[in-house]
């Protein structure tokens, strides 16, 4: 068994991170490596400012490529997932539940591996508290979900 940790990610997740590896290492990396070589040609290394940024650059991109190649070693296809209960790669419609019953605010959900995980396109981490909550749940269930803020209780409403 492997020590390094699994990476859930979906089919589309998992041509991302290919289309960006190849980026990495055959589009900014050459040019990276142009740069260091014409920032050697300008003379001396010890304040070279040029110098320093491209190899920073360097090491940034290096660092993403081991990453993305240690994600590839070790991950896990998302497969399609039942409509009865949220698993991962599930599509969670939720409506946030009101003490009082009104104004209940419903959102949108797709429960994703963390290394796809961004909140700005609804895309949310499994690790998430919301998305631990709502696992292996039913529509019209309501669940309490345990934040950092306080608990909070939303009811499923659509699996997709």
């Amino acid at each position: 068994m492997s020590d390094k940790p699994v990476v859930y990610l979906t089919k589309e997740g998992l041509e991302e991170l290919k289309n960006e590896l190849d980026d990495l290492i055959n589009v900014k990396r050459p040019a990276n490596i142009q740069a260091i070589k014409e920032a050697r040609a300008l003379g001396d290394l010890s304040e070279n400012a040029d110098y320093d940024s491209a190899r920073d650059e360097q090491a940034q991109l290096e660092g993403r490529i081991k990453k993305i190649e240690q994600m590839l070693e070790n991950y896990v296809i998302i497969e399609e997932v039942s409509k009865d209960k949220v698993g991962l790669g599930s599509t969670v419609v939720i409506k946030y539940m009101d003490e009082d019953d009104e104004d209940e605010e419903e959102d949108e959900y797709k429960i994703v591996g963390s290394q796809e995980a961004d909140p700005f396109a609804s895309k949310i981490s499994n690790e998430s508290p919301i998305a631990k909550a709502l696992l292996n749940r039913k529509v019209g269930d309501i669940v309490t979900v345990e934040s950092p803020n306080g608990s909070y209780q939303v009811q499923i409403t659509e699996i997709k």
